[in-house]
């Protein structure tokens, strides 16, 4: 799997069908804080295997690089929440 790139939420948004084609996981931001994550999968079970171990190492980078806390980085995921910005 290729590194993970980083895009807008506009870009993603823009050109979805891109990503969502494509085989590389995508950082998805909004004023500078990742959102959310597409990781493409296929129905294969090992290859969805090796996707959570990546997007497990994606978030342990994320909190190295951010000094966020787990609840902090989830925090972003409660749909009940406004976002920051």
């Amino acid at each position: 799997m290729a590194k993970l790139k980083n895009v807008g939420v506009r870009e993603f948004r823009d050109h979805a069908t891109t990503y969502l084609s494509g085989s590389d996981p995508v950082a998805v931001s909004k004023h500078g804080h990742v959102i959310g994550f597409y990781i493409p999968v296929e129905a294969d079970r090992e290859q969805a295997t090796r996707a959570l171990q990546q997007l497990g190492r994606s978030v342990e980078e994320i909190l190295a690089q951010t000094g966020m806390t787990e609840d902090e980085l989830s925090g972003f995921f409660d749909l009940r929440r406004a976002l920051p910005g």
